[in-house]
């Protein structure tokens, strides 16, 4: 009881908070709601306007209403199999008007005659009489209606066994006691800078609000303070950086960077020149690189990649870069020593499918300083893995992974400088968000000669001729991919489907053909094999799940079918497409699909008119919302109570602009008004709302 007896909101069991006990604790617990601070903080997703209650028979069919009504009778049907109909007839302030619940089983006993109740759903007007589909509603019993009626009342998300009787007498019960034991952590000033409302006045009207307006202003207080606290981590994480001195220099000597250079068969873009001016410049610094870099599928980043590498290499140090998949980390592997083994440079590939003889002695020669270049996937973070001089870390399709991950593979290191690259384009909201951190450098450009991929949308009846001409392409000597469905999230189900879809071409539309089948299961051997046999040629069409998503580079493949596209993201669509046109040759994009969903017809859409990486992120995040985002849970985005990043974006850009510079006066807090908000930002990070955790 002590915790109780001190009145801190966040230590306080919620099992405490009046009417609440052990057994609804339980419940509660189901929401995430452990604590006085946990239920307070869990916000209502809608409120129902029942300060003013308007008849049913004043409003139009289609309307959304609340409205009071007495039980008359109340009958059930099950007018099919798994549909039972409750029809309840009601009588209100000028006649009688119908609720109707669909699957509600049950429900007619507690709708006895007499009972009251309010109901909120669809008005409609059928033969003559009026009816409500209902969406919610709640039996008047007599106690404590004050809460539930005759105001704007909330509502939440709830679980079974808990009401939204009980969980708004449990919330007014805990404003009643604690309200006034939250003290204010928001500095003054930006407060009265961003219009804001005080935190014990934001409580009760988020909860029960006096009017409409009201509500919204304490939601804007509550949505902003967790964008200003996320950003305040971004930005102490930031001067923490600039505060640290690395302990490794570059010399001037750039022998191993000219012979590179020379060795392409092309020249840098523009764009690609200018970024890595921005890296060099960076690396010289006194202050440890951390840098992103966006580019669209084929920008050129991998050659910004390896000049990057180089600069550690030249002086007499090592670099490592690290890849989502195997398939992608051996691509890497396999260009960088083709390109640099000529030059003296020794790169050795790290995956957890390596022999223990050969994964010890390339350990040894790792440690000893003999490997100048480690590639690898997560194999690279095992505690085993040890350099002798790291000093440039590079992190591909960042998206993919956590930033624990990436301080796992920093630490490797002393300070080592940071190039983390991504073919996802991240829209600018979300960049903001997640990489706030960090310098932003953008490849803007392609190479030139580069055709843009038709792409085409066909019906999945059409596919027997989509493969037809595939088969047409091989014969003319080019390669194709068929990417599988996406059957549901279960990769054995995804697995089986691939291998069904292969046997069907492979003695059916495409048996001339030389077909392979490539999935995540395989082992890394077989996965080798095949990804050098279709490198080289010897295969024509490779089917495949999403494992040649990102990085697969045959320039000889003009052709990508994705088969039922409109289960997959936007973003995945746009990576799959790049995996063709990187050659000289017309290349060709065909998504068939049937659109079950407005969803996926924006996204078809947008793959036709389309090949820009950068606008097709910001559509999918238009489409999707920032919750659903390919990569967000890996990337480390928050998942914010409120705050929503497209409707929000001005408010973030607030809250990064006072962040700053509250971090910029005072980073370490010593102003006596900072000491709660620091608190509060430990518990920010406490509470797993975010990526970062500050030291």
């Amino acid at each position: 009881m002590s915790n109780w007896e001190a009145g801190d909101p966040y230590t306080i069991q919620v099992q405490y908070v009046k009417m609440v006990g052990p057994r609804r604790a339980e419940q509660l617990a189901r929401l995430k709601l452990f604590t006085l601070h946990d239920l307070l903080y869990h916000f209502p997703r809608e409120y129902l306007d029942r300060s003013q209650l308007r008849s049913p028979f004043d409003l139009s069919s289609g309307d959304n209403v609340t409205v009071l009504g007495r039980v008359l009778s109340c009958q059930e049907n099950r007018t099919r199999k798994n549909l039972t109909i409750t029809k309840a007839a009601l009588e209100g302030d000028r006649g009688v008007f119908y609720a109707v619940w669909f699957n509600r089983l049950h429900l007619k006993k507690a709708l006895k005659p007499g009972t009251q109740l309010y109901i909120s759903g669809k008005l409609k007007r059928n033969f003559g009489h009026l009816e409500v589909q209902v969406q919610d509603y709640e039996i008047i019993t007599g106690e404590g209606d004050a809460i539930h009626a005759g105001r704007i009342v909330p509502v939440y998300h709830t679980t079974s066994g808990i009401t939204q009787r009980m969980l708004r007498t449990f919330m007014h019960a805990a404003l009643e006691q604690w309200q006034h034991s939250y003290r204010e952590f928001l500095p003054s000033q930006v407060l009265e800078q961003v219009g804001l409302m005080a935190l014990p006045e934001a409580l009760k009207q988020v909860h029960f609000p006096d009017s409409h307006a009201l509500a919204e202003q304490a939601r804007r207080r509550f949505i902003f303070e967790e964008l200003f606290l996320f950003q305040l981590q971004l930005a102490l994480l930031r001067h923490q950086i600039v505060r640290v001195e690395k302990q490794h220099r570059y010399g001037p000597d750039s022998r191993l960077t000219r012979q590179y250079l020379a060795g392409l068969k092309f020249t840098l873009t523009t764009a690609q020149s200018r970024v890595v001016g921005e890296i060099m410049a960076d690396m010289a610094s006194l202050h440890p690189m951390n840098r992103l870099l966006q580019g669209d599928v084929g920008s050129g980043k991998t050659v910004v990649a390896v000049l990057t590498l180089l600069k550690a290499v030249e002086n007499g140090m090592q670099g490592a870069l690290m890849a989502p998949t195997e398939v992608l980390a051996e691509q890497h592997y396999l260009a960088m020593d083709n390109a640099l083994a000529p030059l003296g440079v020794r790169v050795a590939l790290f995956s957890g499918g390596l022999p223990a003889r050969e994964r010890r002695a390339l350990l040894e020669q790792l440690a000893a300083g003999e490997v100048a270049i480690a590639v690898g996937t997560q194999a690279l973070l095992h505690e085993d893995v040890v350099f002798k001089k790291l000093a440039v870390v590079v992190i591909d399709e960042q998206h993919r992974f956590g930033v624990r991950q990436r301080g796992i593979l920093q630490k490797k290191g002393v300070y080592p400088d940071l190039l983390i690259m991504t073919a996802t384009p991240i829209p600018r909201t979300l960049s903001m968000t997640v990489y706030g951190d960090l310098d932003v450098s953008v490849i803007d450009a392609l190479p030139p000669g580069r055709q843009p991929v038709r792409t085409y949308f066909v019906a999945p009846e059409e596919l027997p001729r989509v493969f037809t001409f595939v088969a047409q392409q091989v014969s003319k000597g080019h390669q194709a991919y068929v990417v599988c469905p996406l059957v549901e999230e279960s990769e054995k189900v995804d697995l089986q489907a691939a291998v069904d879809l292969y046997e069907q071409l492979a003695v059916g539309a495409l048996h001339r053909c030389r077909v392979a089948l490539l999935h995540g299961r395989m082992k890394r051997a077989d996965k080798e094999v095949i990804m050098q046999q279709f490198r080289a040629g010897r295969l024509d069409v490779l089917v495949s799940t999403t494992v040649i998503e990102v990085g697969v580079d045959v320039p000889n493949a003009s052709v990508m079918v994705i088969v039922d596209a409109d289960r997959f993201g936007l973003a995945q669509l746009h990576q799959l497409r790049g995996r063709v046109g990187r050659g000289a040759e017309q290349a060709h994009c065909i998504l068939a699909a049937r659109l079950r969903s407005r969803e996926a017809a924006e996204r078809i859409k947008a793959m036709k008119t389309s090949q820009d990486g950068f606008y097709l992120a910001e559509k999918d995040l238009q489409i999707r919302g920032p919750g659903d985002m390919a990569g967000v849970r890996q990337s480390g985005l928050p998942e914010f109570r409120l705050a929503n990043l497209l409707r929000d974006r001005e408010l973030l850009r607030e809250a990064r602009r006072q962040a700053r510079a509250l971090i910029s006066a005072d980073p370490d807090f010593r102003t006596g008004e900072y000491h709660l908000l620091r608190l509060a930002l430990e518990r920010f990070n406490q509470e797993g709302s975010s990526y970062l955790h500050i030291g």
